[in-house]
């Protein structure tokens, strides 16, 4: 059945509606056969409309401590697990485990459905629900399930709105503008990131630096170049301050380097458009900024190190930003690594990158490089396909 990703979502912002989505949730379970078609325009802005104007109000429950010790061993259990489904998708990719982790979505939502918690007990619970949700949504967005992504998405969001977590909340919101970026819909990615960034005003450090870069993406893919700038700097005004006070445990992946990165890939996205466009002078510039940056990244780590998605992807990016500028000796050798990767990270967000960098190098097939590197690359993307 193939219904949008919306549908029951257009909610009242209370607890009760929330509680109606959550049993959507549970009931699916394994059997649920849905295809969940990607919204966009209105229909997107609709479902996540209580954050666009800057007046979103305060969710039912309070984060308090569990008194209830059964209930409490449950919970810190629950919460425990967080940081090891976080290195599932860093490790293999969003497609890979997907399927685990919306089953231990589901899992918290059933226990939610069940009565009689404590007010202490159900934030607690609305929070791990949250958080789940926010790294399922990411993992379907990697699996390039956008539909699905976006419901947990905008689930996830509901649930950290009921516990007044608004750092989670800008964090969620961001989530959905570089998912609308990479979709190529700039003005919903810039609608989606400039209310994250109002959501994240009294947020920690880290968190305000990650939706500003997330928006200085949205920007770029909208060709706002000067507000790209602006934004990206503020990120990293905001990384390189010491850290004060509390800093979430979801922001764990964020640093100097990650921010110079996603800095990269825009930059060469930019450059690409403008190449298009035929800029070629501001396309080159654009280019070789960007590839200094992610060639600072993780897209050279052995298939041992940690983090083999991201440097999947941006060795994609890199091998793309690469071609896009001529040297299609290093397209093809950094390519070759990120080829690699495929054996063990299910990512097709990145897969599909590797697909437009075979795309580009089929038509300078005279090179030698590509002569030799380019039947590998074919390869590996339809082993890809049929695994």
């Amino acid at each position: 059945m193939l219904i949008p990703a919306s549908g029951g979502m257009e909610l009242s912002w209370t607890a009760q509606a929330l509680w109606r989505i959550v049993e959507d949730w549970v009931v699916g379970g394994l059997v649920d056969r849905r295809q969940f078609l990607a919204i966009s325009g209105s229909g997107l802005t609709a479902v996540v409309a209580h954050y666009l104007d800057g007046t979103a109000g305060h969710g039912r429950y309070l984060a308090q401590p569990t008194a209830d010790t059964s209930e409490a061993s449950l919970i810190e259990q629950i919460e425990s697990q967080l940081p090891r489904l976080q290195a599932l998708d860093d490790e293999h990719g969003g497609a890979r485990h997907l399927g685990y982790i919306g089953a231990q979505f589901r899992s918290i939502g059933f226990l939610l459905h069940e009565s009689g918690h404590s007010d202490a007990v159900t934030a607690r619970l609305l929070q791990a629900l949250a958080e789940v949700g926010q790294l399922a949504g990411w993992m379907a967005f990697d699996a390039a399930h956008h539909g699905l992504a976006q419901r947990y998405f905008v689930t996830a969001l509901r649930a950290a709105h009921q516990v007044n977590d608004l750092p989670l909340c800008a964090h969620i919101l961001a989530d959905l503008s570089f998912q609308a970026a990479s979709r190529d819909h700039p003005a919903d990615a810039i609608t989606l990131g400039e209310a994250a960034r109002r959501a994240s005003d009294a947020a920690p450090a880290a968190v305000r630096a990650s939706v500003l870069s997330r928006l200085a993406f949205a920007y770029s893919t909208a060709g706002r170049y000067a507000d790209f700038q602006r934004s990206r700097s503020l990120a990293g005004e905001l990384v390189d301050q010491p850290l004060t006070g509390y800093e979430p445990r979801w922001m764990y992946f964020l640093t100097p380097n990650h921010l110079d990165c996603q800095a990269g890939y825009a930059l060469i996205h930019l450059g690409m458009s403008r190449q298009q466009d035929g800029i070629t002078a501001k396309a080159r510039t654009l280019l070789g900024q960007g590839i200094d940056l992610l060639a600072t990244g993780a897209h050279s780590r052995s298939n041992k190190a940690a983090h083999q998605r991201r440097a999947l992807f941006e060795g994609a990016w890199l091998a793309l930003g690469n071609s896009a500028q001529g040297d299609l000796e290093s397209a093809c050798q950094i390519g070759e690594i990120a080829t690699q990767r495929l054996s063990t990270v299910r990512s097709p967000r990145s897969t599909e990158l590797l697909r437009r960098l075979a795309v580009d190098l089929r038509r300078r097939q005279r090179n030698p490089y590509v002569r030799s590197f380019l039947p590998g690359l074919e390869h590996a993307l339809c082993t890809t396909n049929r695994s």
